[in-house]
C-alpha cells in the first residue's frame, strides 16, 4: 500500500491544549492503571445505553487506541508495513497517516495472534511514540503526522525483540520517552530524548519482557517499575540507576502483567506464578503477601479502594476480587471467560471486554462482582484494551476500530 499522508492545519499547540478530562493518551489510560475517572455512569445499562457511532477499518494488531482531545491514534499493520493513523474522534475520518516497512517472522507458537503490533502508542506534549513489533521506535508530530525521528536496533542486538514480538508500551517522563529495547538475554531499558531520539540513559541488566512500565513514588523516591525477561525491578527514571530487583521467570519468559500500586505496595503477577505484593521502602522491596490460587497471564488487574479486580488464567479465565492489603481472595467467578480480558474501572462498575468480543458491565458494590449488562461489540477477536474518552468507548478488534457512545443523564 502506498504511503499516504493527510496533513491538517491544526497546530501542535492546540492539540496539547485540548481538554485532558476525556483523554486516554496511553496504555490503560492517563495513569496507566485502567481507571476511567472522567466517565459518567448511566442510570441503567439497557440495550439503548450503548450506541455504536462509527466503525472503520484500521489494520491488524493488538495495540490499543489512544485519545487526546478530538483525535484518536491507532497503531496497526497492513501486509508488511506498520501504520500510525490519526482519526477524528467525532466520525473516524483519517486526519493523517504514516507507514513504514516492518516485515516480521512470527514465532510458531504465536501464529494465532498475528504479526502485531502489540504495544500501545503514547501521546504526550504534542508527540506520538510507538514501539513496533520488531522493536523499533518512532516519534511523530501529533498534529501533522510528520516523522520526528525513528530508530531501529538491528546493529545493536542479535534479536531486536523478544520471542513473541515487542509489546511494552512506551512511557513518557518529562523530556524522556522510556522503552525496553532488544531481545532475549540482550536488551536495554532505555530513555530517549523525546524531542530528538538521543539516548539519555540505558540499563542493560536484562532482556525485555512484555510488560508496560509504570512510575510510582515511595518514601520520596520516584521509581520506574516493570517486569523484564527474568525479573521484577525498579529503576530511577531520572538516570536509569537500578533501585531494586526480584528474580521472576514465567513459562517461556512471558512476563506481561502491568504492576499495580497501592500506597507502599506494588502488586505483581505472572502466568503460573502466585500473585504477590512487595512493600517498597525507599530503595528496598520485600514480599508481604502472595496468593497461589490466583495467577495472571496477559490480563492486567485494576485497583479500586483496597480491592484488586482481575482475570485469572485459571479455569479458562475467571474474574476475581482480592483484598489488596493482604492478598486474601474475596470472590472468584466460575470461569470460561476466555483467553484474555481487558478490565477498566468506570467508577461504579467494571468494564470487561474479552477475546470473544463480549463487553460486560460488572457491578462492584460488594465483594463479589455482579454482571448487570452484556453487549456483543465485535464479531472478531478483541485483544486490545478499550480506550475510554469521556463517555465514548473505543474498541479495537482484529482489524476494525469502533466507537460506542454511552448515554448517561
Amino acid at each position: 500500500m502506498k504511503l499516504l499522508r493527510f496533513v491538517t492545519a491544526v497546530s501542535s499547540a492546540l492539540l496539547v491544549a485540548a481538554s485532558a478530562a476525556a483523554d486516554w493518551p496511553q496504555w490503560r489510560g492517563p495513569h496507566r492503571d485502567g481507571i476511567a475517572s472522567g466517565f459518567k455512569s448511566p442510570a441503567a445499562w439497557t440495550p439503548d445505553t450503548l450506541v455504536r457511532k462509527w466503525s472503520v477499518p484500521v489494520g491488524e494488531g493488538h495495540a490499543s487506541p489512544a485519545v487526546v482531545g478530538d483525535r484518536v491514534f491507532v497503531f496497526s499493520r497492513e501486509d508488511d508495513r506498520e501504520f500510525m493513523r490519526c482519526l477524528a474522534l467525532a466520525d473516524g475520518k483519517v486526519l493523517w497517516l504514516d507507514s513504514y516497512d516492518a516485515p516480521y517472522e512470527m514465532h510458531p507458537a504465536a501464529l494465532r495472534h498475528g504479526k502485531g503490533p502489540k504495544a500501545t502508542p503514547t501521546v504526550a506534549a504534542g508527540r506520538v511514540f510507538a514501539l513496533g513489533i520488531n522493536g523499533g521506535i518512532s516519534a511523530w508530530d501529533a498534529a501533522t503526522g510528520r516523522v520526528l525521528w525513528r530508530k531501529s536496533f538491528s546493529g545493536d542486538f542479535k534479536n531486536t525483540s523478544p520471542a513473541f514480538g515487542a509489546a511494552a508500551s512506551p512511557i513518557v517522563d518529562g523530556p524522556n520517552v522510556i522503552v525496553h529495547i532488544g531481545g532475549k538475554n540482550n536488551g536495554a531499558l532505555t530513555a530517549f530524548d523525546a524531542a530528538t531520539g538521543d539516548v539519555r540513559w540505558k540499563w542493560t541488566g536484562d532482556g525485555p519482557g512484555y510488560t508496560s512500565p509504570i512510575i510510582g513514588t515511595f518514601d520520596g523516591v520516584r521509581q520506574l517499575i516493570t517486569q523484564s525477561q527474568t525479573r521484577c525491578l525498579a529503576l530511577s527514571p531520572a538516570d536509569g540507576t537500578l533501585v531494586w530487583e526480584i528474580p521472576f521467570t514465567t513459562s517461556h519468559e512471558q512476563n506481561t502483567v502491568t504492576p499495580v500500586v497501592l500506597g507502599d505496595l506494588v502488586i505483581l503477577a505472572g502466568i503460573g506464578k502466585p500473585t504477590f505484593a512487595v512493600r517498597v521502602s525507599g530503595t528496598t522491596a520485600s514480599t508481604v503477601w502472595e496468593n497461589r490460587g490466583i495467577t495472571m497471564y496477559m490480563s492486567s488487574p485494576v485497583l479500586s479502594g483496597n480491592f484488586l479486580y482481575g482475570m485469572s488464567d485459571k479455569s479458562r479465565g475467571s474474574l476475581f476480587t482480592l483484598d489488596a492489603t493482604n492478598g486474601e481472595l474475596r470472590w472468584k467467578s466460575e470461569g470460561r471467560l476466555g483467553d484474555n480480558a481487558s478490565i477498566t474501572d468506570l467508577g461504579s462498575a467494571l468494564l470487561v471486554v474479552n477475546t470473544a468480543g463480549e463487553l460486560t458491565i460488572q457491578d462492584k458494590s460488594g465483594d463479589a462482582l455482579k454482571e448487570v449488562a452484556k453487549y456483543q461489540v465485535s464479531a472478531t477477536a478483541v485483544w486490545a484494551s478499550p480506550a475510554v474518552a469521556g463517555n465514548n468507548l473505543l474498541i479495537k478488534d482484529v482489524s476494525t476500530l469502533t466507537l460506542f457512545a454511552v448515554h448517561a443523564p
